[in-house]
């Protein structure tokens, strides 16, 4: 029996939908990809804003407050909330102390005295 090989013509066509189907599945790659980033996107855009300053609370719902923070502040622990300016000047005032690492009270103008 004598096999002939396949002509060149057969092995490019069999080439092309190779190719044609890796494109087709690299097209859903970057479909899904693109919903991914739009939904992370979205997720962005849906975060509250980041608060000015930090209250961050003692150990249990009887302890005082413990520290204030800059809303960027890496030092802020978990049991922290969100202040605005006044309420920060106001424990400031009342002698929560200020991070030392994000020193919120020179951000605040607050000086004691």
């Amino acid at each position: 029996m004598h096999d002939s090989a396949p002509s060149r013509l057969a092995m490019l066509r069999f080439l092309e939908r190779v190719q044609q189907t890796d494109l087709e599945r690299t097209r859903k790659w970057i479909a899904a990809e693109e919903r991914r980033e739009q939904e992370r996107q979205r997720g962005a855009d849906a975060r509250p804003p980041q608060p000015d300053w930090l209250l961050e609370m003692g150990l249990n719902r009887d302890s005082p407050p413990n520290m204030i923070h800059e809303g960027r502040c890496h030092m802020a622990g978990k049991r922290s909330r969100g202040i605005g300016r006044s309420d920060a000047l106001r424990w400031l005032a009342e002698g929560i102390p200020a991070c030392t690492h994000c020193r919120p009270d020179s951000g605040l103008g607050f000086l004691e005295g």
